[in-house]
């Protein structure tokens, strides 16, 4: 009897044209923390105690050690598994055994996984446990060290020992620099307001949360009607403007719309009380700067990721008093509802939450690696492990690449709104009638009645894509979904014209996300495209473009992207 081949998750290490989807990691202000050691261990022993399944994988696992060495095992790694390219894992009888003998034990951890799960235990806990479990099997990969990588020992025979040293430095560099991560990106590389963040533009308000940035019409004329847009509030806004070609931003403005964008300030442990009433308050100011500068009544919105949440609580409170500035509004990636499974589920434990939120009150602020540190070790294969092989025991330099180099500058969050992200996160918060109050307002989502625009995006492990379609059932007003191909920030630096891109379309949204897609139409391209179309029909006729920009109130202070941008501050 022969054994099954081995099915194993597909492994590609990051390239450019596939954006990495854990660069969420400073998006992710909800995100608490690393799972606690005790229900940690809880949960792996209830896994690996199973005593029927441990001793079917047992009795399988010495099958398959017989066959392996035999040689004639016929476990094999997905061809899409880049870690073990190299002819000598099927060619070397020795590495080829190491390599059977290490899928043959990963699968079965998977399958006890499984079984753990199909036993009725909490889908949070077995999150949990697959959170571990995967950076454990990810570490245990004999490609990661150099004598079970026969790609580095090739490199260090071929240089003479040069590549070995080249890695030494870098690991020493990153032990030093980096909390002893490897690092993703070469930083030095990229500058904002050079080569990131480039489109033309003034900074038209300023105040100690946010900074507005205005940007310069493309077109003779433009929607009378300016968007305001509404980043998260952790990790710089450029990820929207990030290079000529790469820039929702720039696109925008193409497409005649008035653009503006805020900047959130980078927190101190001195703003530890800001919290969703400081940063709803600073949405409704941009909204009046915006209206002012450009002479319009009213601004349509678009919110990101966890600035669709702040852009929220400000739609609420403007709803609540009979406040119609905002037209409609527009949200991307952004989780309202979390009472759906997702991979964060790992971390929703009460301690844990309780844990996290007292941490980072002490601190004042928490920090952008600290909050990074989880998402990372979600995706350890894409985000970890390919940079330790590549630059470690390669020798290599790391890439420059503008994405990662965005996503390696990130910000702090303040200690009280992230207290409130942990109440949305594990309370579910904003979904329950009352639960929270901003602005003095309660929040109630069913009295938000302007047109949304909603999208998510297909394979986003963070905001899962049938989440975020919750929001059109959530909100009272006329909504369009528009689901993405693609992961979290993958989706949104998505310029049109790439023919591997795809989008679905459909009717009005039910509320069942499953039976929208399965009746929605697929098309070529980027949602980009019909959210412009879907902003242009919300923003009015189309006027000359304004020869300045600013007003007599709100002159420009310096040119795009700012200074908040740049801030460098402890933490």
């Amino acid at each position: 009897m022969t054994t099954t081949t081995a099915r194993t998750p597909d492994r590609q290490e990051p390239r450019p044209q596939d954006e990495p989807e854990a660069l969420a990691s400073v998006e992710g202000a909800e995100a608490p923390g690393l799972p606690s050691p005790r229900g940690m261990a809880r949960g792996l022993l209830a896994t690996l105690t199973q005593p029927r399944p441990v001793a079917r994988e047992a009795l399988r696992l010495t099958r398959d050690a017989a066959r392996i060495l035999r040689g004639t095992g016929e476990i094999a790694p997905s061809p899409k598994d880049a870690r073990f390219a190299d002819p000598a894992w099927s060619t070397h009888p020795g590495y080829r055994r190491l390599l059977q003998s290490y899928l043959a034990t990963t699968a079965s951890l998977d399958r006890l996984v499984a079984d753990f799960e199909a036993g009725g235990a909490d889908w949070r806990e077995v999150e949990q446990v697959r959170f571990v479990l995967t950076a454990l099997t990810s570490a245990m990969a004999p490609t990661n060290t150099l004598l079970g990588n026969p790609a580095a020992l090739k490199r260090a025979f071929d240089t003479a020992g040069l590549s070995l040293a080249r890695g030494t430095r870098n690991a020493l560099r990153d032990l030093v620099r980096n909390g002893g991560m490897p690092a993703q990106v070469d930083r030095s590389a990229f500058t904002v307001g050079t080569d990131l963040g480039v489109t033309p533009g003034a900074v038209v308000h300023r105040d100690e949360v946010i900074e507005l940035v205005q940007y310069t019409p493309a077109t003779d004329t433009v929607r009378q009607r300016p968007l305001v847009i509404v980043p998260p509030p952790i990790g710089r806004f450029y990820f929207l403007d990030l290079r000529p070609g790469r820039s929702l931003v720039e696109y925008l403005v193409s497409r005649g719309l008035q653009v503006f964008m805020v900047s959130w300030r980078n927190p101190t442990p001195e703003q530890a009380e800001w919290g969703l009433d400081t940063y709803a308050g600073a949405v409704v100011t941009a909204v009046d700067v915006a209206r002012e500068v450009t002479g319009s009544e009213d601004v349509t919105t678009l919110g990101l990721c966890a600035g669709g949440q702040v852009m929220t609580t400000a739609l609420n409170h403007l709803a609540a008093t009979g406040d119609d500035r905002v037209r409609a509004a527009g949200y991307a990636v952004t989780l309202l509802d979390f009472s759906g499974r997702a991979p964060l589920g790992a971390f929703s434990g009460p301690r844990l939450l309780d844990l996290a939120g007292r941490n980072s009150r002490r601190r004042g602020v928490i920090t952008a690696r600290q909050m990074g540190s989880v998402f990372t070790w979600m995706r350890p294969d894409d985000l970890v492990f390919p940079y330790l092989v590549r630059q470690w025991l390669m020798g290599e330099d790391p890439p420059a690449f503008d994405i990662l180099a965005w996503n390696a500058d990130g910000t702090n969050l303040p200690a009280r709104l992230h207290e409130q992200f942990l109440e949305i996160f594990a309370g579910n918060a904003l979904v329950r009638p009352g639960a929270m109050r901003v602005l003095g307002t309660p929040v109630h989502l069913s009295r938000i009645t302007v047109p949304t625009f909603v999208t998510g995006a297909l394979t986003d492990h963070l905001t899962p894509w049938d989440g975020c379609y919750r929001t059109t059932q959530l909100l009272s007003g006329p909504s369009t979904f528009v689901l993405s191909s693609s992961g979290h920030i993958q989706s949104l630096v998505n310029p049109p014209g790439n023919p591997r891109s795809r989008y679905w379309t459909g009717g009005e949204p039910g509320p069942d996300p499953h039976a929208w897609r399965a009746a929605a139409q697929e098309h070529t391209g980027s949602w980009w495209e019909p959210w412009s179309e879907w902003a242009i029909g919300h923003s009015g006729a189309e006027v000359p473009a304004p020869a300045a920009l600013g007003s007599a109130a709100h002159p420009p202070l310096e040119p795009a992207p700012g200074s908040y941008v740049r801030d460098r501050v402890p933490g």
